[in-house]
């Protein structure tokens, strides 16, 4: 059995602790909201790593932070390997509101073009790009606000669904310790590439750093085709894989001048 390091026990200690008494007060207030948001707080950078969504969210997380933190806790010693967890989490956590606050931006251009000029035909553009999940809660207004688009009532229905659909995207907050821990599965992959892992689906071995590559290229595959309802921030974990490599590089360069 492998014994859990000082900081991977408070690390894992604190997150079960916050799951139980997080509702969704907490999440609206300590998740981390876009840039863009009234309710975004520069805190949240922080605080949004001790959130989790669900029971499965944050045993997949915690379960990451035991197995591959201790080792790394060992190599570097508490203070570095705190360190290298906040330097990925609020890294993965900048590069995600980095982007997530042009993917929003399009969106309030979506929302002023439509309110300068709408109509029916604009209403199921603007759905159909913007929320197409939505749609079919809407078809009903759809076809009476197609037989009336010059009705005054349906065209100001149409401009609070729109404005409603884009408050729930501006203020939709990213909960999750995921960012630090992918930068925690990067770094186990660097510092121990040819550790052999044994996964239970499928029941294979696997070299750390083959594993690494996996989670890489699955990321970005997940964000390039992001399906409908996918929740998941993954450009978070994608981040706090690069700040990991980033990181772990720098240290790297800096021993090897330094000796």
């Amino acid at each position: 059995m492998f014994a859990i390091t000082p900081v991977v026990r408070v690390l894992l200690i604190i997150n079960v602790l916050v799951f139980f008494v997080t509702d969704e007060a907490i999440i609206n207030q300590f998740g981390l909201h876009s840039f863009l948001s009234d309710l975004f707080s520069p805190i949240q950078l922080l605080t949004h790593m001790f959130l989790h969504g669900g029971l499965g969210h944050i045993f997949s997380n915690m379960i990451g932070l035991v197995i591959f933190g201790p080792m790394l806790e060992r190599a570097w010693g508490p203070q570095r390997f705190t360190f290298f967890y906040f330097f990925c989490g609020l890294g993965a956590a900048m590069l995600y509101s980095g982007i997530n606050y042009f993917e929003v931006r399009d969106v309030y251009e979506a929302v002023r073009d439509y309110r300068f000029d709408p109509s029916p035909e604009g209403f199921v553009g603007f759905v159909d790009t913007q929320a197409g999940g939505f749609y079919d809660q809407v078809a009903g207004f759809v076809e009476q606000y197609e037989r009336q688009p010059k009705n005054p009532q349906l065209i100001q229905g149409s401009l609070q669904i729109v404005n409603k659909l884009y408050q729930q995207q501006v203020d939709q907050p990213m909960v999750g310790a995921s960012g630090a821990i992918f930068g925690v599965i990067m770094g186990f992959g660097l510092l121990f590439p040819n550790t052999q892992l044994f996964l239970l689906f499928p029941p294979i071995p696997i070299k750390a750093k083959y594993l690494v590559i996996f989670y890489g290229v699955f990321e970005v595959y997940s964000e390039i085709n992001r399906q409908q309802g996918d929740n998941v921030a993954h450009f978070a974990h994608i981040g706090g894989m690069l700040f990991a490599f980033i990181l772990i590089k720098y240290w790297g360069s800096q021993r090897k001048t330094f000796f």
